[in-house]
Parts: structure tokens; sequence; C-alpha cells
């Protein structure tokens, strides 16, 4: 049941008439997406990735903007030869974009890849532990983040963040 106040004011709108919401919370994140465009030209830097968690090499491609507020993440794709998985390589590549794009501080996703556990168990590469393959994709994210000066050195976390 919808309850109506004295004094309220009811209209018809057609379907071609669009409608605005505005929130108080999302105004800092409706900003931060609408001021992130894409560049005709961008930079990139790609990855190739073995792993022993897929059949095939991936290679992951990242791109990065310069800007007035320095260098952010902008785009990440992955590809591989291995066209079973290629669902799951297009669902990260347009999650994690969205994450660089929208998130003033998309570091979050570095954690959030690598508390993701393989049933099968993990490997060690390099003298590294990897619980799965996206532990791994974290890996080259938190590379690339360091190779661009994003991060100062990959996996290293100040007292502050301690």
């Amino acid at each position: 049941m919808i309850k109506i106040k004295d004094g309220t004011l009811i209209e018809e709108s057609s379907k071609n008439q669009k409608t605005e919401v505005k929130k108080k919370n999302q105004s800092k994140s409706v900003s931060s997406i609408s001021n992130t465009h894409r560049p005709e030209v961008i930079d990139a830097k790609v990855y190739k990735l073995k792993s022993s968690f897929v059949r095939y090499s991936v290679f992951i491609t990242l791109t990065y903007v310069k800007d007035n507020s320095g260098i952010r993440p902008m785009e990440i794709f992955i590809n591989s030869k291995d066209l079973t998985r290629a669902p799951e390589y297009v669902m990260l590549t347009r999650l994690i974009s969205a994450i660089f794009q929208s998130s003033d501080d998309p570091m979050f996703i570095l954690e959030e890849l690598q508390g993701i556990l393989d049933p099968n168990g993990g490997i060690i590469k390099e003298w590294k532990y990897y619980h799965s393959f996206y532990a791994e994709i974290a890996d080259v994210i938190g590379r690339f983040l360091f190779d661009v000066g994003i991060m100062e050195q990959p996996g290293l976390k100040t007292p502050e963040q301690k």
C-alpha cells in the first residue's frame, strides 16, 4: 500500500520521457565516471601469462591514461587461444575495466582476485604461491601498476595500510 500525503502532485509521464533521479551518495562516483573519457590514442602494456591453471598462454593487455590527476589504469583485455574459457575472459575484462574506469581507487581488485581459491589447490611459481589463476592475473595487474608508476612496489603495503 502506498501512502500519499496531502499536497502531493501526481503527473502522468509518457514512455519517451526520461526521468532523472539524483542521490546525494552517488554524486562523487557519477562525476568520476563522466570525467573519465577514453582518448583516441591510449598507452598500453601487454603481458604474457603462462599458467599451470590453464592450457594455453594468456595475453593480458592493460591500458592507462595520464591526466591532471596522474596516471590511472583504464582498461584490461584478456585473450587466449583457448576458446572454452572465452566467456570467462570477456566477463573478467568487462568487470575489471568497469572498476578501473569508475573507481577512484581500483587497487582493491588485486586483493579480491588474490582471495579466489582454486578447488584443486594452488601452485608455486617463481618462489611465490598462487591460490588460483585469478591470483596470477592479480599479480600481472600489480606488476603493471608498478611498471607505469601507479604503485611503488607490487604487494608492498605502507604502515598506514596495515
